[in-house]
């Protein structure tokens, strides 16, 4: 089989990734590797694809920046991957800043799991302790493990209802989870 030239992967993927199909600008680049494995404008673009993805207006402003780089430098290959590498480090740390930011914002609306578990330790009487978190602040779940755990601690408290409302409200998220149905047979054997 004859290689496609060099160019006309190039246009063809450069094409596909100015309209946004960024999977075909992908498979169209990584064509580009496999016969030119050298070719940095097929390098740079599997990152500038990789990004797309996730961000059409990031990745076309950076394949914007390295179309004019790339003809006024000689190393504008490198000017690229030093970018898309701080740029990569940059979002990790602003997603963390927003992590920890997120999880400060939800404890004043409510406490967290841990919090709750560590609050009803404290106050030694699990009833007691629990009407007065769920009249005062509600418990936030961050996700399914929590949630199960959370409502297995009602059952085992005896809070029977509460922890059916909890569940048929959770019931609609994971229709045929194992774990929620083992939670709803929990309950029938606490009812008998």
């Amino acid at each position: 089989m004859a290689k496609i030239s060099l160019n006309t992967l190039l246009t063809r993927a450069e094409e596909q990734f100015t309209s946004g199909k960024y999977e075909n600008a992908l498979r169209t680049y990584g064509q580009l590797l496999t016969e030119y494995p050298s070719d940095s404008d097929a390098q740079v673009g599997v990152y500038l694809c990789d990004i797309g993805l996730e961000s059409a207006d990031e990745a076309q402003a950076l394949f914007d920046y390295y179309q004019i780089i790339k003809n006024e430098q000689d190393n504008a290959r490198e000017v690229m991957v030093n970018l898309l590498t701080t740029l990569d480090v940059s979002q990790g740390q602003v997603a963390e800043i927003l992590n920890v930011n997120e999880d400060k914002a939800e404890h004043k609306n409510g406490i967290g799991y841990e919090d709750f578990l560590k609050f009803i330790d404290n106050r030694g009487n699990f009833k007691r302790a629990f009407e007065d978190i769920m009249f005062s602040t509600r418990v936030i779940l961050k996700n399914k493990e929590e949630y199960v755990l959370f409502i297995s601690i009602l059952i085992e408290k005896g809070q029977i209802e509460l922890a059916t409302q909890f569940l048929d409200s959770l019931s609609n998220s994971f229709a045929n989870d194992q774990e929620i149905l083992a939670l709803y047979y929990k309950l029938k054997e606490y009812e008998k």
